[in-house]
């Protein structure tokens, strides 16, 4: 299954190597860099393929001179063939490795939603938890964020959030954060002291650019209204909010962040694509066998993914089985251990695809 994986790169990238010298192509800029690209991709892969056939040559050699009638040779081909064995071993590893399918979102930016679910004015707390924690996860990571719409609540928590975070890669960093986030602690609102269970929703997606997905402009409805901050009331008085209604499927997508009402619009149409894309690709995912979905999780936000327990200052993510009892640590912004065994996890997944 593995040769015939490494012929097909080979073959493609002859093929690709053969159109990028091919007068046409010359006439087509965007053509020309998406060939560029795709070569490029996969130089690596047959540069390791040509390095592995040159071991498989060295090995037929060290076979002949061990059956044949020369002593000095057939003991360097003894001394040889182990060495031999061994670069296999690592030529193999490292092979599957490469052959796995590279997230074509992977380097883009990420849209990410945190809701506000089941738990009253407690999810919405945990929401703004949540917020903060991915805010200074962020921020240690070095990238970049920027808010693009809010319902805050009165007393510090938040319905809603959406924010972008605009960095390269930030999709492939985050996207294993889509799902149900359960906490369980004594609310903040809770007199008697009992432990309660609430819960909110991570969406992550992909920031989509506007030629991947085309949209009529009869197929929206552009609302401006004054933007609002906590309990509803209108924080400033000019219609600078912006609110987008795509007709056809009657998602909408909003933003109140800036004063400008160009750049509100940039941004919602910015979620407004990604909330296409997505509905598009569970779409598509929901038409694949069940043993065909990630065992880490399809992405659905209804999936409940990790618990955070405060009394015992326990974290779990349900899907990989990994508890951490640093909770305080990790609502602080520290979560490389989570997405690095995440992300692990679905390489092993792959591993096993490409094996």
């Amino acid at each position: 299954m593995i040769e015939s994986k490494l012929q097909q790169a080979e073959k493609r990238y002859q093929e690709l190597s053969d159109r990028l010298i091919h007068p046409d192509t010359f006439t087509n800029s965007t053509e020309l860099q998406r060939i560029a690209k795709e070569r490029a991709d996969l130089e690596g892969l047959v540069q390791k393929i040509r390095e592995y056939r040159g071991c498989v040559r060295e090995m037929e050699e060290a076979l002949v001179f061990l059956r044949g009638n020369d002593p000095e040779m057939k003991s360097l081909a003894q001394t040889e063939i182990p060495r031999l064995e061994k670069k296999f071993e690592e030529f193999e590893k490292e092979l599957k490795r490469m052959l796995i399918p590279k997230d074509p979102n992977g380097d883009k930016n990420a849209i990410m939603e945190i809701r506000a679910g089941t738990g009253g004015e407690e999810a919405a707390l945990f929401a703004g938890d949540l917020f903060r924690m991915y805010s200074r996860y962020i921020e240690k990571l070095g990238m970049r964020m920027e808010l693009i719409d809010s319902s805050p609540t009165e007393i510090g928590g938040f319905k809603e959030v959406v924010f972008l975070i605009n960095s390269k890669g930030a999709y492939g960093k985050f996207r294993f954060e889509s799902g149900t986030h359960r906490v369980q602690r004594v609310p903040r609102t809770e007199a008697s002291g009992r432990v309660h269970t609430s819960a909110a929703t991570v969406a992550v997606m992909p920031e989509v650019d506007a030629v991947e997905i085309q949209i009529k402009d009869s197929d929206l409805r552009i609302d401006a209204f004054c933007s609002s901050g906590a309990g509803g009331q209108s924080v400033n008085t000019t219609y600078s909010a912006i609110r987008i209604t795509h007709l056809p499927t009657g998602i909408v997508a909003q933003c109140q962040d800036e004063r400008s009402q160009l750049k509100n619009k940039a941004k919602a149409m910015k979620v407004l694509y990604a909330r296409l894309q997505e509905k598009a690709d569970l779409e598509a995912s929901q038409s694949l066998s069940a043993t065909r979905k990630s065992q880490i999780g399809s992405g659905d936000r209804s999936e409940k993914i990790r618990t955070y327990n405060f009394p015992q200052n326990r974290v779990t993510d349900h899907r990989i089985g990994l508890t951490l009892y640093q909770l305080d640590k990790v609502i602080d912004g520290d979560l490389n251990e989570f997405t690095e065994a995440l992300s692990l996890a679905r390489q092993e997944e792959l591993l096993k695809e490409v094996g």
